[in-house]
């Protein structure tokens, strides 16, 4: 998918949750970092030529800081993310440079996933496809988040979540399987 018809994607998903263009361009922090997050993202994996790959790259890591700055998210563009990608609410979301998340997600507030565990079990979440994360959930190490699934407000997942499931608590438990329907 190109950069253009995946910033698309985005949009669409800030405006299905209400707002014209004006307002979600203007005033919604949340897709300001997405839009950073993508074009940092499109320069760091599509810019052969290295002195103007790092030219480029040094920019956007200024935008990107100004961004941190503003809205208090931060998206590296060495991030894989995939389409309509949607931060709800915006402040204290932290994702690390390695970090893996499907098409379709949504996160809160108050959101890291990031570096956890020792040996072998140290590493970064790979977060599937339509996964929601609820406001200051703490998603950490060398772990898969399944397909459809919710994390809850204030959890904590530091262990392989199946898909559909419904996870909350420290650290979290599965409670159902009706996964993220409804939320994204």
């Amino acid at each position: 998918m190109s950069l253009l018809k995946i910033i698309e994607s985005d949009f669409r998903k800030y405006k299905k949750y209400g707002g014209n263009f004006f307002a979600i361009v203007f005033f919604t922090q949340g897709f300001w970092a997405v839009f950073q997050f993508r074009i940092a993202s499109g320069v760091y994996k599509n810019v052969k030529v290295p002195i103007l790959r790092q030219i480029l790259l040094f920019f956007c890591l200024l935008w990107q800081k100004l961004v941190e700055i503003t809205t208090g998210i931060s998206i590296p563009a060495s991030s894989k993310i995939g389409d309509s990608f949607y931060i709800g609410h915006f402040g204290g979301i932290i994702l690390n440079s390695k970090t893996i998340i499907g098409n379709n997600c949504n996160i809160s507030q108050g959101v890291t996933i990031g570096v956890s565990g020792q040996g072998e079990n140290r590493g970064v979440p790979i977060i599937k496809d339509n996964v929601y994360i609820g406001a200051n959930s703490v998603v950490a190490g060398n772990i898969v988040v399944g397909n459809n699934a919710l994390i809850g407000a204030c959890s904590l997942i530091n262990n392989d979540v199946e898909d559909n499931s419904v996870m909350v608590g420290v650290p979290a438990v599965k409670i159902s399987e009706k996964g993220s329907k409804g939320y994204i």
